[in-house]
C-alpha cells in the first residue's frame, strides 16, 4: 500500500510509521525496512521499484519534504519532477508489489508566512493524495480540550488509566509538545502499578518546571542574589546538567521570542513554539525591558558551562560552573 502523510506535528506522523514497522518481522528488520531522504528522481524509481524478498512485508519510508518546496532556488533541488517524471512515478506506484508498503513522509514545520504545511499545488501532492492519506498538524496549547483528548486517548494505548483531574493537571504541568506528554504518560504507567494515574502522581513524578522558570526570570530580569538563593534550593534537589538542560530550552524560547515579536503576531508565536498565547503575552512582558544581547550572551554562557562539563575541562563543580556561567 501507499501513505502519504504530512503536516507539523511529527510525533503522530512518526506514531503512524511505528504501527506499519511493528507488522514486519523482526527477524529480518534489517532487510524489510529502508529509508529514503528526499530522492532525486532515479533513486526514487529505484525505491518505488523495491521488490520485497522471502521474508514477508517490507516498508520503506521516503522523507519528501523538499518535493513541496515553492521558492524558485528549489526548482533543481530534489523532487522537483517535469511533467514526465510525474507520469513516471504515477505509472509505477500502481503496480507497486502487494507485499511492500511505500510511506511518503512530508514533516513540515509550521510556517506563518505559508497557508499550508505543504504547496497543494505541486503535481506530485495531486499524486500521493491519491492514496492513503493524512494530513497531521500540532494541536494548538490554546486549544486545551482537544490536547484533553489526545492525552486520555494516548493513555488508553499505554493501557493507563488516568483521572481527569489529573489529565488537565499533566497539560497545565508539561505544555502541549506531544513527544513530551507521551514520555510522561509512559512513566505514569510504570509509576501507577495498574492503578488509575491521579493528580498526586502527576505532581510528584511528573516534569514541573516553574521553579526553574521563576529562577530563570531572575537571572533574565538582573535580581541576581534571588536567582542564587533559587538556584541554591534547586540543585539540592536536581542534577546540575538536567537544571542546564531546561535553562537551555527555555532561554531559546525567550531568544526568539524577543527576536520575532515585531515580526509576527502573539497567535503565531504561540503556534511555531507550542506555547499558550497567554504564555506568550506575558513572556514578552516580562522580556520587555531586556536586551537581546543580554540574552544571547546568557545562553553564549550556560553553551560554554555544558562544553566544559562535559569534556572534563572545568576545574569547578558542575553546580559551579553553571553558577558562573549565570553571573558573569
Amino acid at each position: 500500500m501507499i501513505y502519504f502523510y504530512y503536516g507539523d506535528e511529527e510525533f503522530n506522523i512518526s506514531a503512524e510509521i511505528r504501527k506499519l514497522k511493528s507488522k514486519l518481522d523482526k527477524n529480518f528488520l534489517e532487510m524489510s525496512y529502508r529509508e529514503f531522504d528526499n530522492p532525486k528522481f532515479p533513486d526514487l524509481m529505484v525505491a518505488i521499484s523495491t521488490q520485497p524478498m522471502m521474508f514477508g512485508k517490507m516498508l520503506i519510508v521516503i522523507n519528501c519534504e523538499k518535493y513541496f518546496k515553492t521558492s524558485k532556488k528549489d526548482s533543481e533541488a530534489e523532487g522537483s519532477f517535469d511533467d514526465s517524471q510525474i507520469k513516471q512515478i504515477e505509472k509505477s506506484l500502481e503496480t507497486v508489489n502487494e507485499n511492500l508498503d511505500i510511506v511518503f513522509r512530508a514533516y513540515t514545520p509550521y510556517d506563518p508566512k505559508k497557508k499550508n504545511t505543504v504547496d497543494k499545488r505541486k503535481k506530485i501532492f495531486k499524486v500521493l493524495s491519491k492514496y492513503t492519506s493524512q494530513e497531521f498538524n500540532q494541536i494548538p496549547a490554546y486549544k486545551t480540550a482537544e490536547l484533553e483528548t489526545w492525552i486520555k486517548n494516548q493513555a488508553k494505548l499505554h493501557d493507563l488509566k488516568i483521572n481527569p483531574d489529573a489529565v488537565s493537571l499533566l497539560l497545565l504541568q508539561v505544555g502541549s509538545n506531544l513527544r513530551m506528554l507521551d514520555s510522561e504518560l509512559e512513566k505514569l504507567k510504570v509509576f501507577s502499578k495498574d492503578k488509575p494515574a491521579t493528580k498526586e502522581m502527576v505532581k510528584e513524578i511528573c516534569v514541573s518546571n516553574e521553579d526553574l522558570f521563576a529562577f530563570l526570570d531572575s537571572v533574565v530580569s538582573g535580581a541576581k542574589a534571588k536567582a542564587l538563593e533559587q538556584y541554591g534550593k534547586l540543585i539540592s534537589t536536581r542534577y546540575p546538567l538536567s537544571i542546564l538542560a531546561t535553562l537551555h530550552s527555555n532561554l531559546k524560547d525567550k531568544i526568539f521570542l524577543k527576536a520575532n515579536s515585531s515580526k509576527y503576531s502573539q497567535d503565531e508565536i504561540a503556534k511555531m513554539i507550542g506555547m499558550h498565547p497567554y504564555r506568550v503575552k506575558l513572556e514578552l512582558q516580562k522580556l520587555k525591558q531586556v536586551p537581546l544581547k543580554n540574552l544571547v550572551k546568557l545562553k553564549e554562557n550556560l553553551t560554554d558551562a555544558e562544553f566544559k562539563i562535559k569534556s572534563g575541562q572545568s576545574d569547578l563543580a558542575p553546580e559551579r560552573e553553571i553558577e558562573y556561567a549565570i553571573l558573569r
